[in-house]
């Protein structure tokens, strides 16, 4: 029975494996496309030449689950290797090996101009005006592009709808790939350069001024407990609880990978902390992918602290 519970379980994580193929026309959104899939949590390989991507997909499925999401981006670039890219595709066909290729397309007028204002050459017309290049890719590309799960034509499309596109076709539900920290810190030590969004709680009661908590974090419950009883920290939490409700799903629907909430007080060591937890707390207790830093903490002298970065 055990036996067959690996067996099964072995299963689990093989189909679990989602390789996708990104190819199509120079100029197309192929580099854009797949840093939206790196930020959805894709392993992405640049330039692969179409002989190693078997090799290289049985190396995944062996990663013991390491890597389950692959982004292969494979295109004209690979020179004379890129002619076995077809036949590699149907050997994986015969074979049974589950891929799904995202197609990145242009109109003409759409190429040229993105190559104008770039200044680069067309790989397949170095010498040559862009406009051979580009009919010389078409006709190389027509057999890849027949065999593409998803064709996406970027031609009018905006950086922000390529993304909602590459989400809805890649992504998970339920808005599960951004992961926010949330991080306390002092002000006199600087601001956090990578914060989204920044709460000053520098009006809140000040433990430091009590001497039996001075050298307390604000995760110890004495000091948590002064700082909660206060009125305004009462209509603080309410209103800040109110506010990242409504806040934090909408940056999940807007496609951000990342929300960085930064908390600050004076030295960040009681205050910061508080609140830090605070907001931790509740959005765990939510369901989302959190992760608490006290960044400047350890700067005060410190004597007590309860450990719960996380």
């Amino acid at each position: 029975m055990s036996e067959m519970i690996k067996q099964e379980q072995a299963k689990t994580k093989e189909d679990a494996f989602r390789l996708v193929i990104v190819t199509g026309m120079s100029g197309g959104g192929k580099t854009q496309a797949s840093r939206y899939l790196e930020d959805l949590g894709y392993f992405c390989v640049d330039n692969l030449p179409p002989v190693f991507i078997p090799k290289f997909v049985e190396l995944c499925k062996h990663s013991g689950g390491h890597v389950r999401k692959v982004v292969l981006v494979v295109d004209t670039r690979s020179r004379e290797f890129f002619d076995t890219f077809v036949h590699t595709l149907n050997d994986m066909d015969k074979d049974d090996v589950p891929y799904e290729m995202l197609f990145m397309d242009a109109s003409d007028p759409a190429i040229i101009r993105r190559y104008k204002e770039t200044r680069r050459r067309h790989p397949m017309a170095p010498s040559s005006r862009i406009s051979e290049g580009i009919a010389k890719e078409r006709e190389r590309l027509a057999p890849v592009r027949a065999k593409a799960t998803y064709i996406i034509d970027t031609s009018e499309l905006r950086k922000v709808d390529l993304r909602d596109k590459i989400h809805r076709l890649f992504g998970t539900s339920g808005g599960e790939q951004m992961s926010i920290n949330v991080l306390s810190f002092g002000f006199k030590f600087g601001m956090p350069l990578d914060a989204d969004m920044v709460f000053d709680v520098r009006f809140l009661p000040n433990p430091f001024y009590i001497e039996s908590m001075r050298h307390k974090s604000g995760a110890v419950p004495e000091v948590a407990e002064y700082i909660a009883k206060w009125p305004v920290t009462k209509e603080f939490t309410r209103l800040l609880d109110e506010m990242l409700d409504f806040l934090v799903p909408q940056y999940i629907k807007e496609g951000k990978s990342q929300f960085v909430i930064a908390v600050g007080c004076t030295g960040g060591m009681h205050r910061s902390v508080y609140i830090a937890k605070h907001i931790f707390d509740r959005l765990t207790a939510q369901g989302y992918s959190t992760r608490l830093e006290h960044r400047d903490l350890m700067k005060n002298d410190v004597r007590e602290h309860v450990r719960e970065e996380c």
